[in-house]
Formats: C-alpha cells, structure tokens, sequence
C-alpha cells in the first residue's frame, strides 16, 4: 500500500468509527477542532528563506508557559497537512501543550517534494534549505516564547534524512530527533563531523530504517517521541487514547 493510500484509509476508517460511535449517542472526549484543511496555519516573513520552503504551524489552544517546540518534516509526495494527518503531531500537542513547525517542499524545488538532504547546498549551516529551517525555528521562539532548551526535530523518509542533517548541522538548537524510516544511521555526506563537544547536545530517540510505511507505525513512533519529550524535561504526562 503506497503511502497516499495508507494515510487515505486511516482517515476514512477514522471517520467512520466517529460516525459510529456518534450515531450510539455517546460523547466523544475530545475538543472541537477546525477541519483539517484549517487546522494548520501558514506563516510568512519567517525570514530570508534560502530554501524556498513554506512554513506552517500549529499552536494549541493551551500550550505550557514555555512550550516545546516539535519540527516535523514531511516524505516524498507529501505535504504539511497530509503529514499532520498521518502522524497525529497536531494531536498530541493539544494533550501536551507543545507548538508543531511543519516545514514544507515546494515542487518548484522538488518534483516529488523530497526535501533536499543530498545536495551540500541545502544541508550545510546557514545554507538552503537547512537555513529555512532554522529561520521557522527562531520565528517560532519568538513569536510563541517557545523553550530553546527544548526544541526537537522529526522526519519521515526524506523528512527523516532532513532531520538527521539538521541535527548534525545545528546540534547548538535541536536537544533531541526521531528518524523514521529514513536514513537512521549515520547523517548525509558532508553535513558533519561527530565531535566531543556536539555529541552530548543531539539524542537520537528513535530510529527506524525499515522500507515499509504504516500509518500505525508513524503514530506510534510520533507518541514515542512524545514520550521522550515530556520525560525529557518533565512535562505532565498524558493519557494515551
């Protein structure tokens, strides 16, 4: 099952269980939520955007005093909603309270969508697409007083090669990543050198190096991810519906 079709089916069978359970006549314990095309908003002016990406974010309606801050980057063909729907990233930050940076490809850049980790020009500080990057991250600081202390980055397949070179790029602002089904060992070609001094700021939480994709595995891996955030730095925990 191709990804496009996995996400598919995992919204229609959601949206039929909640047809099912509303027509029963039981209350569902969740908040009312904008549909999906409005759930994430897109910011511009971040800054000077090398890379030509687009940024989009979501910021709960509670968030803590000093939020986390989750960048999650999206695979090949997809997009920053598709991927919020697949993963459940904005879900979790409603029962959390942190804020979700969705960076974006643009097909101008990409004709499939794949975020650039192969070219130097996009992975190398202060350069392309890693730069744009970087720029939503401290417009999100800003702009939502987010914790530098605790701002993580995620990604699936191409996204998941991204994260890898953003956490070798800029280990001074990511405490921690999730690799998923993307290239878990090692960071692109030319990105870094490990050192003494970079290895204590960049944790790898998880890594899955596997070719299949499931809708079930990214969303257990974005809650594992979740777990280790609020571990990490000792967020409320949460019930895991």
């Amino acid at each position: 099952m191709s990804k496009r079709n996995g996400l598919a089916k995992l919204a229609e069978l959601r949206r039929r269980l909640l047809t099912l359970v509303r027509g029963q006549g039981v209350t569902l314990d969740e908040p009312v939520r904008p549909p999906r095309t409005e759930r994430l908003q897109e910011i511009t002016g971040f800054g000077s955007n090398p890379g030509n990406a687009r940024m989009f974010v979501y910021v709960p309606e509670r968030t803590a005093r000093k939020p986390a801050l989750v960048v999650a980057l999206h695979g090949c063909t997809q997009s920053a909603a598709s991927y919020d729907r697949g993963s459940g990233w904005s879900t979790l930050a409603d029962e959390a309270g942190f804020v979700v940076v969705y960076p974006e490809q643009q097909r101008s850049n990409n004709p499939q969508g794949c975020f650039s980790w192969f070219v130097p020009g996009d992975t190398a500080r202060d350069c392309g697409e890693a730069l744009s990057i970087r720029q939503m991250v401290d417009h999100a600081i800003r702009a939502f007083g987010v914790d530098k202390r605790r701002v993580f980055v995620t990604g699936l397949s191409a996204g998941g090669a991204m994260a890898s070179a953003m956490l070798a790029t800029y280990p001074d602002v990511f405490s921690g990543g999730a690799i998923i089904a993307g290239r878990g060992q090692g960071f692109p070609f030319g990105t870094a050198v490990p050192t003494r001094s970079s290895r204590p700021r960049t944790r790898r939480i998880s890594s899955d190096n596997g070719p299949t994709f499931t809708p079930s595995r990214q969303r257990r891996r974005t809650r594992n991810l979740s777990a280790a955030i609020r571990d990490a730095f000792g967020m409320m925990p949460t019930a895991t519906p």
